[in-house]
């Protein structure tokens, strides 16, 4: 049984509301008295896309120095920038290709892929990706049930914001998708708001965000509500390749 926590949206900006946010929901992360396998982190962690930004999510997060409770596995938003992402948040060198990473666990893998489109706020995956993910799904052998983590959901969430900027093109991801049954889900970001539904047969999962919560149309106009509590989710990968997902609030 692979276990990982999961936060979105951090859009740090050197406030000190921002960083608080983020601050209190790594307490609670770090702080957690069983076993996580790891943290997923699906984009927007900066604002701005400055190297003070994800030098200070760097810290935040432990990726500076490797004092985390469990590995922190990261991929780039809308708001991200790649080059600096790569050298303040990772500590590579810069470049301007997609950011993408795996981690192999003993119940499963987690693909963490860059659907940002520079200087765009709409989400795509590129054919660097695509071949990336083929190539990597093709080195596990099927062997283990794979995520797919990005940033932009491939489907409508019925809220005119995060509607208007989802991942395009989103037939190419199905086709992917009927050709691996080895990929359990889909984990993203981007709306702000916890959210649960399918894509071409497989759960989607969307995780709260951690600056604030979407208000959803019914829920009255104002569209950002900045006094919700942060969110967070647990995602549960089984020996059946089931995906279970809780949420909290912090």
């Amino acid at each position: 049984m692979l276990v990982l926590a999961h936060i979105s949206d951090l859009h740090l900006d050197g406030s000190p509301r921002a960083t608080e946010r983020a601050e209190r929901v790594r307490d609670r992360l770090w702080e957690l008295p069983g076993q996580v396998d790891a943290l997923l982190v699906t984009g927007d962690i900066a604002d701005h896309g400055t190297e003070a930004e994800y030098e200070e999510a760097a810290r935040i997060l432990g990726l500076r120095d490797g004092d985390t409770p469990f590995p922190v596995l990261t991929c780039p938003g809308n708001h991200d920038s790649r080059a600096p992402y790569r050298k303040a948040l990772l500590g590579l060198p810069t470049a301007d290709g997609p950011v993408n990473s795996v981690q192999v666990f003993d119940g499963g893998a987690v693909l963490m892929c860059d659907s940002s489109i520079p200087g765009g706020d709409e989400g795509a995956l590129e054919e660097e990706t695509y071949d990336w993910i083929e190539a990597t799904l093709d080195e596990l052998d099927g062997s283990v049930p794979a995520l797919l983590a990005f940033h932009h959901p491939p489907v409508a969430l019925h809220h005119p914001l995060p509607d208007a900027y989802r991942l395009g093109a989103p037939d190419r991801l199905a086709a992917l998708l009927e050709r691996r049954p080895e990929i359990a889900g889909l984990v993203t970001g981007h709306a702000h708001t916890p959210a649960a539904t399918s894509f071409a047969g497989r759960p989607l999962v969307v995780g709260p965000g951690v600056t604030w919560t979407l208000r959803l149309p019914w829920e009255g106009e104002q569209v950002a509500d900045r006094e919700a509590p942060v969110g967070l989710a647990f995602h549960v990968l089984d020996t059946e390749g089931r995906l279970t997902s809780h949420f909290r609030t912090v």
